[in-house]
């Protein structure tokens, strides 16, 4: 490899959103750095499977509803 033309490949401590911590190698931050996660694997609807809802803003969703309701 070519000297100086890569970035710093350090330790960081990954601390996931139920408090799971984990050591990995990253290029983020400097030697040390605490990398919190917003959302994780653990969290994730992607990854969870969690339950989609519907937010009816302004009725959209009860005015689709209503005007199909007899639709078949």
């Amino acid at each position: 490899m070519k000297k100086g033309i890569h970035p710093d490949y350090h330790f960081i401590k990954v601390v996931m959103t139920d408090g799971t911590e984990y050591m990995t190698r990253s290029t983020y931050g400097e030697e040390g750095t605490v990398l919190n996660l917003d959302i994780d694997p653990t969290t994730h609807p992607a990854w969870t499977g969690g339950g989609q809802h519907l937010v009816d803003r302004g009725g959209r969703v009860s005015r689709f509803k209503k005007k199909f309701e007899g639709f078949i």
